[in-house]
């Protein structure tokens, strides 16, 4: 998508949304000066039209969004900005300026199958999960295995540590097998609601 943003309508909305969560943050307004701004030096900055200047967000309290990417809409008179809090967003202290809690990192599992498909598509020498699919899934389902009975070894102690890290290997190479059969995690979790619904 090559949309730009159109800003001879004068100040444009920015909505924050959070780059692992999907949660919405906060809305400024940003002019050409702010956008662009955000983009070089990695941080959002709006203009403020009480302060009548540019105003980067978390320039007194240290708690920067950090820009990650953004969309212009079908209008080119709306952004949207993804961006990593440094702290809470909104200046009263909360996660977010609608008093919500920004929890649920899940928007990243979206990401990290998008990185998977990608390694399967376009294989390098030089990654893992590549390496992988070029085994096969027999290799790709034994992993799965492995991982597996490593989680539940880690389940019987107390070092948290180990146990999510093996956690993390668990649901990594489960999603690369989904990947490797050609299934998404979304049809997992349609088979899930539906049996939520039956009950």
């Amino acid at each position: 998508m090559n949309r730009k943003a159109d800003f001879s309508k004068g100040l444009l909305p920015a909505i924050i949304q959070d780059f692992y969560t999907g949660k919405v943050l906060m809305q400024g307004y940003m002019n050409e000066e702010a956008f662009n701004k955000t983009i070089t030096e990695g941080k959002v900055t709006f203009y403020s039209r009480s302060k009548e200047r540019l105003w980067t967000k978390g320039e007194t309290s240290d708690n920067f969004l950090v820009y990650k990417n953004h969309a212009i809409d079908c209008d080119s008179d709306a952004i949207l900005l993804k961006a990593i809090p440094q702290g809470p967003t909104c200046h009263t202290g909360d996660d977010t300026c609608w008093e919500e809690k920004n929890i649920g990192k899940v928007q990243f599992i979206n990401q990290l199958a998008e990185i998977i498909k990608d390694r399967k598509n376009n294989p390098t020498d030089a990654s893992y999960t590549t390496s992988l699919f070029k085994k096969g899934i027999n290799k790709i389902a034994q992993k799965v295995g492995e991982e597996a009975v490593e989680l539940v070894i880690e389940a019987k102690d107390d070092n948290k540590d180990l146990f999510l890290g093996e956690a993390a290997d668990l649901l990594f190479h489960y999603l690369i097998l989904l990947e490797a059969k050609d299934y998404t995690l979304d049809e997992v979790l349609e088979v899930l609601i539906k049996r939520h619904q039956a009950k």
